[in-house]
């Protein structure tokens, strides 16, 4: 099972969100999400956090906090697990050159409104409603379509 991370970083009552619009071949294609990505060999979560949020935003995260933990199984690729992050302090400027879509600070109550994988919603619910549990969640697709879900609090 490989390792991922997505982070939402918020400023101004924002979130920055990642259209996914450029890669050819993505399963993520036209979706809106946080940014993160594939951690490499070795790599903790936090490690794999601040390099991909680097690479893809040109932003350095200074404060963030780990919320919660996803399992997705997919019949369209292997397993993963994502840690999931938020972020509200960072230096640096955004990039205009991320290779993977668009990024665009969205108002957070429109983003429950923008096409997302469908179990995105199980834990952008907690996060938008000031949840400060950690959680872990577990999302079975069957191609596009959640058939399966659990989710737990601690």
């Amino acid at each position: 099972m490989r390792m991922t991370t997505l982070c939402y970083i918020e400023k101004d009552g924002k979130y920055l969100m990642l259209h996914r619009v450029k890669k050819k071949n993505d399963i993520n294609h036209d979706k809106w999400i946080g940014v993160g990505g594939h951690g490499e060999y070795g790599e903790s979560p936090e490690e794999c956090l601040l390099r991909e949020v680097r690479e893809e935003t040109g932003l350095l995260l200074t404060s963030y906090r780990f919320r919660g933990l996803i399992t997705f199984v997919s019949n369209q690729c292997e397993p993963e697990m994502m840690c999931l992050f938020t972020a509200d302090a960072f230096e640096g400027e955004l990039t205009d050159r991320c290779n993977e879509g668009d990024l665009e600070w969205v108002d957070k109550k429109k983003v429950p409104a923008l096409p997302t994988w469908e179990g995105d919603h199980l834990f952008l619910e907690p996060l938008l409603n000031g949840e400060e549990r950690f959680f872990t969640i577990k999302c079975v697709y069957e191609d596009d379509r959640l058939i399966e879900n659990k989710i737990a609090f601690y």
